[in-house]
């Protein structure tokens, strides 16, 4: 039996409550009905409960707007569907909620959930894993969390920022050194891998660190032993690694910046974190727990945030991503006029992105010299979004022509034969998507991959991660045709 919950479950189809609540009264939750008429705000705030189950059509986005006016962030949603196992599904929630409270990874959006099952698949192995995303996107929490997950949790958890040590300091750092290696080595000293043996150690920025460490960090991983700087003994641990990194590793790789060897090893297992603004959902939820936070850490009674203050945090660029929204929120729960936050309490600056995006001289271009802050922006994305073409691309290239037949459903006769070269980005269909597709007169090529995502959705009932796999498409490519077609 799962954990017991409080859930609240709307009436708004009365069958469907009431054999949704015998069975969640009978798997020993603690359930509560709501009619249409009641009132739903009170009820929330009363009731405190870890779910609220929607029924009759009922909407999550509809369940969200009465959470956020009960100013609750910890409320979780489940809307039911047809032929829905209901304990099954609330056991899957209360447990994914449960590993977010013990994670602190936050976040209700599909790539947060997807990044969560990731996480506790990966988590009971030994594997090496490679974290990708922006800067304050989480990527340390991500690793504790695997560690935390993991067989290793007992042991200690070292992270080390390489970016924050210099060329001559960070061998040292990372492997340690015996007594007069150097001039200023008085003792020997311990390394972070010793330090983590049996655990796990995080490398941050694991692009900035340079060859003659790379090829240190290389014999570590292939052999798990090493050298202090000066010592002629090799020493032996047993440490997993987590890397990350706010750049692409095969970019540098391209550029002759980073071992290939390396990245190879570093990348057995891949962890991709969505900035903030692919995943604005998440957004109230996060501003919410952050307002409880500071208000209990500064003393202080704070109302919330104004329903106007909340849209415009919404649709900030965040070019921090959470970090930036967690100190903008410590600084207003600390500074604001009133006890809440209101549209005017929010900086400039916040709106418009402008803090990591100023105007840079390039010449050429404009009047002036300079670039605005929206053109950069811009210029910015659009680097972004062709890299990661570029990256689905190689790898489409690498996985092999394909072929799709199509097949029109007045005749079940083959009618074309469509080649798929990997070279077609604007098909997003991958090496297992070959089979076939119905076909009537009229349908554009679009309409065929949006006939085949549909397929392999409803064919792993809504897992976007195994669709995004028969498909043979990545999941950020999926995530994007979903957003296209109107699917997500």
């Amino acid at each position: 039996m799962s954990t017991p919950a409080r859930l609240l479950i709307t009436m708004d189809d009365l069958e469907t409550a009431v054999r949704a609540n015998g069975a969640l009264e009978g798997a020993g939750h603690h359930t509560t009905l709501l009619a249409p008429v009641d009132d739903w705000r009170a009820e929330l705030r009363r009731a405190r409960p870890d779910l609220l189950v929607v029924t009759g059509g009922g909407t999550e986005s509809r369940a969200q707007a009465l959470i956020r006016a009960a100013q609750d962030s910890e409320v979780g949603v489940l809307v039911l569907e047809e032929g829905m196992d209901v304990a099954a599904e609330v056991a899957r929630k209360i447990e994914r909620r449960e590993l977010q409270r013990r994670t602190g990874i936050a976040g209700e959006s599909a790539a947060i959930q997807e990044l969560l099952v990731r996480i506790e698949q990966m988590a009971p192995v030994s594997s090496t894993v490679l974290v990708q995303g922006e800067s304050g996107t989480g990527k340390e929490l991500v690793a504790k969390a695997i560690h935390d997950l993991s067989l290793r949790r007992g042991k200690p958890f070292i992270a080390v920022n390489c970016a924050a040590l210099p060329e001559s300091l960070l061998e040292s750092e990372l492997f340690g050194h015996e007594k007069g290696a150097f001039t200023g080595a008085a003792e020997r000293r311990l390394g972070r891998f010793e330090l983590a043996d049996g655990g796990t150690i995080f490398l941050d920025e694991i692009g900035e660190i340079p060859e003659s460490v790379q090829v240190k960090l290389l014999r570590v991983l292939e052999s798990r032993t090493f050298f202090r700087v000066g010592g002629i003994a090799p020493i032996k641990v047993d440490v997993r690694v987590v890397a990350a990194t706010n750049r692409s590793l095969r970019d540098e790789v391209g550029l002759g910046r980073f071992r290939d060897d390396l990245y190879y090893r570093l990348n057995v297992l891949s962890l991709y974190l969505p900035p903030l603004r692919e995943r604005r959902e998440d957004v109230p939820l996060l501003v919410r727990r952050f307002i409880q936070e500071f208000s209990a850490a500064h003393d202080r009674s704070f109302r919330g945030i104004t329903a106007d203050a909340m849209q415009k945090l919404v649709s900030a660029p965040w070019p921090g991503n959470v970090r930036q929204l967690r100190n903008l929120i410590e600084s207003m729960v600390v500074l604001a006029p009133g006890n809440e936050i209101r549209a005017s309490d929010i900086p400039a600056d916040i709106l418009e992105g402008a803090g990591r995006m100023l105007p840079v001289p390039i010449a050429g271009i404009g009047g002036n010299g300079q670039v605005s802050t929206q053109e950069l922006e811009f210029i910015l994305r659009s680097l972004m979004d062709l890299r990661l073409q570029v990256e689905e691309l190689r790898r489409k290239i690498d996985d092999g022509p394909q072929r799709v037949q199509v097949i029109d459903v007045t005749d079940t006769h083959p009618v074309a034969e469509i080649q798929l070269d990997g070279a077609d980005e604007d098909s997003g269909l991958g090496p297992q998507a070959s089979g076939p597709i119905l076909y009537r007169a009229g349908m554009t090529m679009a309409d065929v991959e949006r006939a085949a995502i549909e397929a392999a959705l409803r064919e792993h009932t809504g897992n976007r991660r195994k669709a995004a796999e028969v498909l043979g498409i990545g999941e950020r490519t999926l995530y994007r045709k979903l957003k296209q077609y109107g699917l997500g």
